[in-house]
């Protein structure tokens, strides 16, 4: 069980079975390479692995069904019989939401807020969290100049909107955590405010997830440096949304993470 309940922020490592992920596409897409990754990460100290089988990086074309059932299923079925770790699974599509709740897994975790016909549906019948993210258009054209009058009401605004369609559908209030969707649909000025009003929305007195590791605004903040040498930024980064409020920071980086995260537990 994935246990929300626990005073220090918890980290989520990050597996992406894709080809085209923006930092590591194609290296963890194979089976024996996604298990030693999980086995790797689960040694440093996660505490829940994110499996995603769709790229959701700007510019991203959307797979099928069956390839992102492909990607993802038998990967998810092997980690389940080796390794006792809470799993979450990054889809917005009721038909993988639904396989992935088969295997009992702890997580939904959809950029799309359960908003794809069905979904809602689907998570209501499971006892699983659900990660509602906001995301201004799709990740095909997001990144195509975002707009906002005022980025922190509005991703307030999605977040009730999203949290009553939810509690309508039958989906308990309580299995419910945000995501203020960092880089989706947002430049760098709308990712900065987001992240000093981080506290915001802990008025809504449900776990905030904060996604921002190796991602864009990390490179635009260190003069253009690639996701692979964005490191110390998102580790810096995932401290400051601790000490924020965020309930878990979704990484990369999950050792060098942990040892950022036990300093300051151990400071505050």
């Amino acid at each position: 069980m994935f246990d929300l309940s626990l005073p220090r922020t918890q980290v989520m490592g990050i597996l992406n079975l894709t080809p085209d992920s923006f930092s590591d596409g194609g290296q963890f897409n194979r089976l024996e390479s996604a298990l030693k990754q999980t086995e790797a990460m689960i040694q440093a100290g996660a505490d829940i692995i994110d499996l995603g089988g769709e790229s959701t990086r700007p510019g991203a074309l959307e797979v099928s069904v069956d390839e992102e059932l492909t990607r993802v299923m038998p990967v998810l079925t092997a980690i389940r019989e080796r390794f006792a770790i809470p799993i979450s699974v990054d889809t917005s599509k009721p038909e993988v939401m639904q396989a992935a709740l088969q295997q009992q897994v702890e997580l939904i975790n959809d950029v799309r807020a359960l908003q794809e016909p069905g979904a809602l549906a689907v998570c209501a019948n499971s006892p699983a969290l659900v990660c509602l993210m906001h995301m201004q258009g799709q990740p095909s054209m997001m990144q195509h100049a975002p707009q906002y009058v005022d980025i922190v009401q509005e991703v307030a605004d999605f977040f009730q909107a999203r949290i009553n369609a939810c509690t309508q559908a039958g989906i308990a209030r309580e299995r419910l955590i945000l995501d203020p969707g960092f880089g989706f649909g947002k430049n760098l000025e709308h990712n900065l405010t987001l992240f000093k009003h981080l506290p915001a929305f802990q008025g809504f007195d449900l776990p905030v997830l904060v996604g921002v590791s190796r991602k864009g605004m990390i490179g635009a903040l260190l003069n253009g440096r690639p996701a692979a040498e964005r490191l110390h930024g998102s580790v810096a980064a995932a401290v400051i949304a601790a000490v924020k409020g965020a309930k878990i920071v979704r990484v990369h980086d999950v050792a060098a993470t942990v040892d950022a995260l036990k300093i300051l537990q151990a400071v505050l």
